[in-house]
């Protein structure tokens, strides 16, 4: 694990995830010019002790140097001298680069908490930060970022999934934290969405804008089984799908997505970011979306109560 994170004095911990920023070769390039104006203006009104991006920070496709794009998205965030989280979305390494190349850039700024994780399993950017007490050096909840790939095989088609080995990893991973001080509250945040996203919208309780289809693996590697049986995930967060930004709980988890910050790329919603807030010693997070516009709307609570397998059938 890298860097350190802490709740306030207040006991609150603020994230401000932004997703799919899409920057392109272009330097100056109106739309991106755009995009990095919706990211001075969240982080100054909102003040945030993380930055999340998950994932298409750039699109790499048709750009000759894509490790440039992805320098200008890192300068923009790290000139707040906030700490910094990425994982990787389908775009960011189509072409002309690697998901190694563009972590090892991460590197060069000093507030980037990002690492590649476990290189013996799928993914480059699999890792979990710890948010310390207000008051004393103890670990008070978890956050896990994992790399859900790219494209699936020709052979099945559609997206990736997050693998088996990742699942495990993640498995492990809760392990070490609950053998400390038992179950802390955790999120989760990943670019592509779980097939249980679908679910939500059947037999969940749903806020937000549902605008495509979920665009979600066709392959269900056991991810949300995972969250579930660790009893810590409160929500999980991705982007990848632009005209969706809704909440769903489903069995005591909630499923978001962020709120499109790129004018890059297609999408009818207006831009802007989701806000995540957490509180010291609660399995309990608020989180809302504040737009380009300034204006702050779709508050939603989750309170967590942990999930009785047995009783599930």
């Amino acid at each position: 694990m890298k860097g350190s994170l802490k709740f306030r004095e207040d006991q609150s911990f603020k994230i401000i995830q932004l997703t799919d920023l899409h920057i392109g070769g272009e330097e100056n390039h109106p739309p991106d010019q755009k995009t990095f104006r919706v990211i001075y203006e969240t982080i100054k009104h909102e003040n945030p002790d993380l930055i999340v991006v998950t994932g298409d920070l750039i699109w790499s496709e048709g750009v000759e140097h894509p490790d440039q794009s992805y320098r200008r998205v890192l300068d923009q965030i790290s000139q707040w001298d906030i700490p910094f989280a990425t994982v990787f979305g389908n775009h960011d390494s189509e072409a002309n680069v690697t998901r190694e190349q563009l972590l090892a850039i991460n590197s060069e700024y000093a507030n980037s908490l990002a690492v590649a994780g476990p290189e013996d399993i799928h993914g480059v950017g699999n890792y979990s930060l710890s948010i310390q007490s207000s008051n004393k050096e103890e670990n008070e909840a978890v956050l896990y970022f994992l790399d859900s790939g790219d494209y699936a095989p020709k052979s099945v088609g559609g997206y990736a999934w997050i693998h088996p080995d990742q699942v495990n990893w993640f498995r492990l991973e809760t392990k070490k934290y609950t053998k400390e001080k038992g179950a802390l509250p955790a999120l989760a945040f990943f670019h592509i969405p779980l097939p249980e996203y679908r679910d939500a919208l059947n037999f969940g309780k749903v806020s937000g804008n549902k605008l495509e289809q979920v665009c979600a693996p066709i392959i269900n590697s056991g991810l949300f089984l995972a969250l579930l049986e660790s009893g810590e995930v409160m929500g999980t967060f991705v982007g990848h799908d632009h005209d969706n930004d809704y909440c769903g709980e489903l069995y005591g988890i909630s499923l978001c997505y962020g709120r499109i910050s790129g004018y890059n790329v297609y999408g009818s919603l207006q831009r802007g970011a989701r806000v995540i807030q957490l509180y010291e010693g609660q399995h309990k997070f608020d989180t809302w979306i504040r737009l380009d516009d300034g204006n702050v709307i779709a508050p939603y609570t989750h309170e967590h109560k942990p999930n009785d397998l047995h009783r599930m059938c």
